[in-house]
């Protein structure tokens, strides 16, 4: 990265952490992929139940393969029933999650299908952990709810054998498709609860 973006990027981190410390969250800079998940592990103890809805910057840093090669309860989603997964996820111990966009000073968007991953960021796991490359850092809430609508949502019905306009054309169609990745909406602008939303920044680009 160049060193005049990578300097950009620290100093914008450290906008968005006094945002999310005056909301109640906990905010960290990683320069880099390995220090990302050196400062995940610090927030995930040994023996902890981790669950996960569908982070895929959590498989980009490399942070999905040591919980699953270490001393944790990694509890992966694909091997139990829907069901079975969203119960297990609500009981917890650690939540990792991403954020489809975050406002620079600290409000995270994301939007859901079937809605267990913001179900789980809104209340049931004990603590929830966030990695969120630099990537998805957006001006104010208009520009976040614009880049998760039309970016993250069309780039995850790619994923997917859905059938939705944003599919086939790359932007967002506010549809009612039966289809539709976007059925809930959810803006953390505050937890009441401390100690339990932790966001960490990737100077890197991450996920969709």
């Amino acid at each position: 990265m160049d060193i005049n973006m990578q300097k950009r990027n620290e100093v914008l981190a450290q906008t968005v952490i006094k945002g999310l410390e005056s909301r109640n969250m906990s905010g960290y800079y990683a320069a880099d992929k390995e220090a990302a998940v050196k400062q995940a592990l610090e927030l995930i103890p040994e023996g902890s139940s981790i669950a996960m809805g569908g982070c895929a910057s959590a498989h980009e840093i490399g942070l999905i393969k040591v919980l699953e090669d270490g001393n944790y309860n990694y509890i992966n989603r694909d091997k139990l029933s829907p069901r079975e997964g969203l119960l297990a996820a609500y009981d917890a111990d650690i939540f990792l999650s991403s954020a489809n966009a975050i406002t620079s000073d600290g409000v995270m968007v994301n939007i859901d299908g079937n809605s267990n991953r913001v179900s789980c960021i809104a209340q049931g796991p004990r603590k929830v952990v966030f990695i969120v490359g630099m990537n998805k850092v957006c001006s104010d809430l208009d520009a976040a709810m614009k880049r998760a609508r039309n970016v993250a949502a069309p780039a995850n019905a790619q994923r997917f054998e859905v059938k939705t306009p944003c599919k086939t054309t790359g932007k967002c169609f506010d549809c009612k498709s039966p289809d539709t990745i976007c059925c809930q909406f959810l803006i953390t602008r505050y937890s009441r609860h401390k100690n339990r939303i932790h966001v960490i920044l990737v100077n890197d680009t991450l996920g969709f």
